[in-house]
């Protein structure tokens, strides 16, 4: 039964045209930051995998780097 309840609270696999979509828009997003002459941390890029892979969604990336150090003034 926990087996079970750990599937609800877990979203749902992505399908790989999905994965490819996020992929194009992680890369999108990398391109414009270096654009700018900026390079993403490794936290960052650590949360573009997770949101790549389906463990996020957008939402949550979103927070997770608006929350992040690496983007906090100083």
């Amino acid at each position: 039964m926990n087996a079970q309840m750990a599937r609800t609270n877990q979203l749902p696999a992505i399908t790989a045209s999905e994965r490819a979509n996020r992929q194009r828009e992680v890369d999108f997003a990398r391109g414009n930051v270096r654009h700018e002459g900026g390079i993403l941390s490794d936290e960052i890029e650590q949360l573009n995998a997770r949101y790549i892979a389906g463990e996020i969604d957008s939402d949550e990336l979103t927070g997770a780097i608006l929350a992040s150090q690496t983007i906090q003034s100083p």
